[in-house]
């Protein structure tokens, strides 16, 4: 019996022992659907990152009481003047879950298969920052000595830089900077296969403050403290048990009776009831992300950039959030939401409906008065307001331009698949800050970028995208986006709709608890109440 299945079965008779005394602190939340994975490096969702966060550490943190960066597996760092060289020193006492210690050549093993070609993980353009790491994963060349991540030592990790980037730092607390332990992974199968039964309960080792005690499939995910972590006298909770509930009317039912404390989401019809309660524990707050839905420009009709305006044009975003959504969420006429690093689309680039242009666009297009128009559908991932909100404009969509719109789902997994082999018309898609920086909404658009799957890409808009990082000042940078956020509205690969809020339910027996932009408040700083 290997170490780690040892440490679970401890854990596991810990976790009964307190039980029976009533004192186990255990958060319940709903987390939305099932994971795609628990491998950090594969998977491209908030419905992982949940779970990821609270599994794995990357070099820094986001600070409990803002969007800073704090200290996480490195305890101190060095930036050269030019900014491009970042010196990590990590702690003596970061340890992975089976006791091993987690070294800088952790990071550099990691990042080397993150790079992998044959892995093929959708962020992988994440570490296009890293200097020669663009040429190692188009396979330009093979050795990844030439990429910008070496270890001098156990605990020095010098990381650097293809070219400035003011934002690297919080860009670190993503998962795809995170270590994976290479000697693990390796045991299960090829380390640059997807799929490895390495994130398997008995199998995972991480290095977050909980450990995976428990995965049935559509049911539950369980985690509980870990006893390696580096700063386990922080941690709160006993454990963290996440439960993938599609249907918010399931969830609220859930927590109204006592199966959660958190919800994922909440159902939009009930929200004015809610509001008008002051007992209701309903939270609707501030979040860094625009919901759009992404046209598949390769896949007729929408490879006439003349249809995919006609559509964007002719639905009501005022009446939508106002009358369907309820959430507070701000309609969406560009691609960055507000208050994003002080970042302010240019005052000419944003989209209005205009349903009598629409009109002429889809006629020019051929399709008069929405005649001869092809079969089309529309896919979403279930959940009920993704239902909700595409049956609001399908109904838009017949009324002002005379098209029929199928609609289909899929369960999370089939639909991340669809996604990445390009197996729609039109999909739904979300799009949550990955730090707080403009750059994160534009990065999203390179040409063959890993989540990009919208069959669009510009070779001039990819040349601006380097070149905004080069630029001497945010304001020179931000005119730089300015520019590509017209070129997207241009061309519309996507149809921005609405700017994301957050509307859930939260216990008051949830303590030291909030909703940051980035919806990334680490687990370690929660606490319950214990009845």
């Amino acid at each position: 019996m290997n170490v780690h299945r040892i440490l679970l079965l401890c854990l596991s008779a810990a976790y009964f022992a307190v039980s029976a005394a009533g004192q186990q602190k255990i958060l319940r939340a709903g987390n939305g659907d099932e994971p795609q994975d628990l491998d950090p490096q594969v998977i491209s969702g908030s419905v992982e990152h949940r779970l990821v966060s609270a599994l794995f550490e990357g070099l820094v943190n986001n600070s409990p009481d803002d969007l800073g960066v704090i200290p996480g597996v490195a305890e101190r760092w060095e930036v050269s003047d030019d900014g491009l060289v970042y010196t990590f020193h990590l702690r003596a006492d970061a340890k992975w879950s089976n006791g091993e210690p987690v070294t800088a050549n952790d990071f550099v093993r990691s990042y080397a298969r993150m790079l992998s070609p044959k892995l093929a993980t959708e962020y992988a353009y994440m570490l296009f920052l890293l200097k020669g790491a663009t040429d190692y994963y188009t396979g330009k060349t093979g050795d990844f000595s030439t990429v910008g991540a070496r270890a001098p030592d156990e605990r020095t990790l010098v990381l650097t830089l293809e070219r400035p980037a003011p934002f690297f730092l919080s860009a670190l607390t993503h998962y795809a900077w995170f270590p994976v332990p290479l000697s693990v992974i390796e045991k299960f199968g090829p380390v640059d296969a997807k799929g490895s039964r390495w994130t398997r309960p008995g199998n995972l080792v991480g290095n977050g403050p909980f450990v995976l005690t428990e995965w049935k499939q559509n049911q539950i995910i369980s985690t509980r403290r870990s006893p390696t972590y580096w700063d386990r006298e922080t941690v709160k909770l006993d454990g963290i048990d996440f439960y993938p509930v599609t249907q918010s009317d399931n969830e609220e039912r859930m927590y109204r009776a006592g199966q959660l404390n958190i919800t994922y989401d909440f159902p939009p019809q009930k929200i004015p009831s809610y509001k008008r309660s002051p007992d209701s524990h309903l939270r609707i707050d501030p979040y860094c992300g625009v919901y759009f839905y992404r046209f598949n420009t390769k896949r007729k009709p929408f490879d006439d950039v003349r249809v995919r305006r006609a559509f964007a044009l002719a639905i009501n975003r005022e009446r939508l959030v106002k009358y369907v959504t309820l959430a507070d969420e701000k309609p969406a006429y560009t691609i960055v939401p507000p208050d994003v690093a002080g970042y302010t689309p240019a005052p000419d680039a944003a989209l209005k409906a205009n349903i009598a242009e629409a009109r002429r666009l889809l006629a020019e297009a051929g399709y008069p008065n929405g005649k001869g128009f092809p079969k089309t559908e529309l896919l979403y991932n279930t959940l009920e307001k993704h239902r909700i909100i595409a049956e609001a404009l399908q109904q838009m969509w017949r009324k002002n331009l005379g098209v029929e719109i199928g609609l289909y789902n899929q369960e999370w997994k089939v639909y991340l698949d669809s996604q990445k082999t390009m197996n729609f018309q039109v999909q739904r898609a979300g799009w949550i800050a990955d730090y707080v920086d403009p750059h994160v909404f534009f990065d999203l658009w390179r040409t063959g970028g890993g989540n990009n799957n919208t069959n669009w890409g510009d070779a001039e808009y990819d040349r601006m995208l380097d070149a905004a990082l080069e630029a001497k000042t945010q304001e020179e940078r931000y005119a730089v986006y300015q520019r590509m956020e017209k070129m997207l509205l241009r061309d519309l690969p996507i149809m921005p709709i609405y700017f994301y809020t957050y509307a859930r339910i939260i216990s008051p027996r949830v303590k030291n608890f909030r909703t940051t932009f980035l919806d990334n408040y680490p687990w370690k700083y929660v606490d319950l109440e214990v009845k």
